[in-house]
């Protein structure tokens, strides 16, 4: 059995343009006052690669064009529909009056462990939070739930681009693989 590495050709990777109107997986991410461009631009490489409806930069997040985003991001904020808000709160309730079910990535007292979390209405909202302070304490008691990923190490947390990998991982192979 071969495992050669398949050429950027024989990836078939869409262009910008089919992405941008190709269907778009039901979920939006809602990025809570992230402070490392870095981790700004994984996120928008990861959301491109789960074609996500949208990304909404909060509060003190970094927007596209900027170089630090751009090292990360290779292009995904071009694919990506984005749009900044100064209010994640502001954000999570308009996101809440249009339909989405919005749960925070955090660890809260009665948080869901993320392999017990199920997708049960769509369209979807995640919240991720600041490198330091996590999720706002106002904006976790807007959301409708709050998700977290189980560790087992002696560290508490992930860096928020793992974390936005892990549970996007969870909750899109419940929507698209069947």
């Amino acid at each position: 059995m071969s495992h050669g590495k398949l050429s950027m050709q024989q990836l078939g990777r869409m262009s910008v343009e089919e992405f941008k109107s190709s269907d778009k997986t039901p979920v939006v991410l809602v990025l809570d006052n992230i402070r490392s461009m870095s981790n700004i631009g994984s996120v928008f490489r990861t959301a491109d690669a789960f074609r996500l409806e949208e990304i909404f930069l909060c509060g003190i997040t970094a927007t596209p064009p900027h170089r630090e985003i751009n090292k990360t991001a290779l292009g995904a904020t071009q694919s990506v529909k984005w749009q900044y808000a100064e209010s994640t709160l502001e954000c999570v309730n308009a996101l809440k009056a249009q339909g989405y079910s919005v749960y925070a990535l955090e660890q809260t007292e009665n948080s869901i462990p993320l392999q017990n979390f199920a997708v049960n209405r769509l369209p979807l909202a995640l919240v991720l939070g600041n490198e330091v302070e996590g999720v706002s304490q106002d904006v976790i008691d807007a959301c409708g739930g709050v998700i977290e990923i189980p560790q087992f190490g002696t560290k508490h947390s992930f860096n928020v681009s793992v974390s936005c990998g892990i549970v996007l991982w969870e909750t899109v192979k419940q929507i698209l693989i069947k």
